[in-house]
């Protein structure tokens, strides 16, 4: 329902209130208009019969039934009764000191209003005092007079009283359409006041800010539009930073393919040197041939590497290929850490694995996969200058067919405001880092279709999950072409 059709059903609600109060309480009050003057009209009517019952009677004490019947109608309006006879003199009354007292006769006919100056009515605020003179006729014979005065007191009670519950009613109508109006305009500026702050934080920069669309009307419609709006302004951001990641990589891009020669070039002679180097020394020391062997591979092993991360640094914005195989995760520690091990040794760093024994075999890159290995240490033992430990953990969850890899330090951890940029390519917190390796990990891991997630403390250290779901034989194949 629309704002402005809440109002008007509002107005229009107080106003049908309003009316059937009214009609309800005048129907009242003319009901008690209506008995009170039937009552005053009873009263009126025994008054003037037992006025005549008193004309026609011979009995002289069956007047003190005026003086008796009085007291219980001036309750009715009746302020005094008079009975005069044809001489106009007054033979009984409610009023013992007027019997005995003369009026004129042609007054008393004409029905005017008898005046009692000097003499003060029951009540001082009372209504003007009407006088009702009936004549008294028994057969052709008049007998005499009825004099009824009457006060009007108890029918104007009733009018004010009418008024008072009138106006009361009124007010309380307007009243409970002030809550009312009050109760709307609370409810539609407190999600405007909302809205406005919520603009404030989107033109700070805040585009996490989202309002529930709880109604229909103009408000809701106000929060699903600011909604839209801030869904396309994410839109927008999400865009510009893609943009300024590809414009970041061309230029890497660039710059790779500008030095992959003089890179690739001294690592080819390398590898070439060191077969020379092999073949001549070995035979001329077959002594420490095994020695020798070994650092020749060693020295080969990391040129390859060194070959290969130039490769994935120039292909890093291009969809990288999986040469997938079995392996098991202990046989992948197994190769990644030696290689390692006597910078590890040199910081005092220890490396614990929790590898349960009935882990499945694995369907990863093992390439890839080791760099990955690589990345983890590194940026662990470079967390931990004066040393520590480093856990590698492994488990299967079989209800997901999944295997949970875990890499926990005792470092110094990392910021809260910076657990979210460490996976964006170039950002780093090292002088000498360029910001890629995270950004490349994050990518071999979602090209296994796993996910990789960080959790860290100040003070505590830092640990790296990866989730990998697990590839069937044949999947592997059709990865594999």
């Amino acid at each position: 329902m629309k704002l402005n059709t809440k109002l008007v059903a509002m107005m229009l609600s107080l106003l049908v209130i309003a009316t059937l109060i009214l009609f309800v309480m005048n129907q009242f009050s003319q009901n008690d208009l209506v008995q009170e003057m039937q009552e005053s009209s009873t009263e009126v009517s025994k008054a003037i019969q037992i006025s005549v019952e008193d004309l026609t009677s011979e009995d002289q004490n069956e007047s003190s039934r005026l003086a008796d019947y009085f007291q219980q109608a001036r309750n009715k309006g009746i302020n005094e009764i008079n009975i005069f006879n044809n001489e106009g003199e007054i033979i009984n009354s409610s009023d013992p000191d007027m019997v005995g007292k003369k009026r004129e006769i042609k007054k008393l006919e004409k029905g005017l209003k008898a005046s009692h100056k000097g003499k003060s009515t029951s009540v001082s605020t009372s209504l003007r005092p009407y006088d009702l003179v009936v004549p008294v006729i028994v057969g052709d014979e008049q007998l005499g007079y009825v004099q009824i005065n009457l006060l009007l007191d108890n029918i104007r009670d009733i009018q004010h009283a009418n008024f008072i519950r009138r106006l009361v009613a009124t007010c309380l109508v307007f009243a409970f359409g002030i809550l009312l109006t009050f109760f709307l305009a609370r409810r539609y500026t407190t999600p405007i006041n909302r809205l406005a702050a919520g603009v404030k934080k989107v033109s700070a920069g805040d585009l996490s800010v989202t309002f529930p669309v709880e109604t229909r009307d103009e408000i809701g419609e106000l929060a699903k539009s600011f909604n839209e709006m801030v869904e396309k302004l994410r839109e927008r951001e999400t865009l510009e930073k893609r943009l300024y990641e590809a414009e970041h990589l061309s230029k890497v891009g660039q710059l790779a393919s500008g030095i992959a020669h003089e890179i690739r070039n001294p690592l080819n002679y390398i590898s070439l040197a060191i077969d020379h180097l092999k073949s001549e020394l070995l035979p001329i020391c077959p002594e420490r041939g095994k020695e020798l062997e070994a650092i020749t591979d060693n020295i080969k092993e990391e040129v390859r590497k060194a070959n290969y991360m130039v490769l994935n640094f120039m292909n890093y914005g291009r969809p990288l290929k999986l040469r997938l195989s079995e392996i098991h995760y202990r046989d992948l520690i197994g190769k990644a850490l030696p290689l390692l091990q006597d910078k590890l040794d040199e910081q005092r760093i220890r490396v614990v694995t929790h590898i349960p024994p009935d882990l499945p075999v694995m369907q990863v890159d093992p390439e890839l996969m080791r760099n990955c290995l690589f990345n983890f240490i590194t940026n662990a033992a470079q967390a931990m200058p004066d040393g520590g430990t480093i856990t590698l953990g492994a488990a299967f969850a079989g209800e997901k067919r999944q295997f949970i890899l875990t890499f926990t330090d005792q470092g110094s951890g990392i910021a809260a405001g910076d657990l979210g940029k460490i996976f964006q390519p170039y950002f780093t917190t090292k002088e000498a880092g360029i910001g890629l390796g995270l950004a490349i990990t994050e990518r071999i891991i979602k090209e296994h279709g796993g996910e990789l997630t960080v959790a860290s403390t100040i003070g505590n250290g830092t640990t790296f999950t990866i989730s990998l779901p697990v590839k069937e034989p044949q999947a592997a194949k059709d990865q594999q072409i």
